[in-house]
């Protein structure tokens, strides 16, 4: 199974449109989204939404997401895959991952402190421990590289969008 997981795109729509072009080299089996998807603090540009949501949606099917904290308004209703759980729970091969946006941590710290959690929010990719996050795929804060994982064969790759090469990885 491949599965492309990313976090806060923050409608960006240069870096969505990065990361189709990416889907459609790669061909996913699954889109793990760990929100904060349209909302971004600089601007706002309704037809970027417009083509932001039309790229989303084109693999609603495929698609399983959570909800980040800057993720309300209308526009949300829009997206043909659900954005209404805060956690949620996938299981890829023989692991099993708590997924989060990553600003309720203290919220589900039970279930979290004892499995492997995907969590976006801080934009800053991380690779070690049990805690994993793929960065940032609109806005990265310390790290240059906008970026996302890729799940495939039992390890997570940490992808740089622009190049699409390996940043680094890790065997689960």
């Amino acid at each position: 199974m491949k599965v492309l997981i990313a976090s806060d795109i923050h409608g960006n729509l240069e870096y969505t449109k990065k990361l189709d072009d990416l889907c459609n080299k790669e061909h996913f089996d699954k889109i793990i989204l760990l929100g904060d998807i349209l909302n971004n603090y600089y601007y706002y540009d309704p037809k970027e939404i417009d083509e932001i949501i039309r790229i989303l949606n084109k693999r609603a099917t495929i698609t399983t997401a959570v909800k980040g904290n800057c993720d309300r308004g209308y526009e949300l209703d829009r997206l043909n895959f659900s954005l209404v759980n805060e956690i949620d729970k996938i299981d890829l091969d023989n692991h099993s991952f708590f997924i989060t946006h990553g600003h309720l941590y203290n919220k589900y710290h039970s279930y979290l402190d004892n499995n492997y959690t995907i969590s976006g929010h801080t934009h800053i990719y991380n690779l070690d421990g049990i805690h994993l996050n793929p960065g940032s795929v609109g806005f990265p804060r310390r790290n240059k590289e906008h970026t996302c994982f890729i799940y495939q064969d039992n390890f997570l790759y940490l992808i740089d969008i622009d190049t699409q090469k390996k940043i680094q990885y890790k065997a689960l």
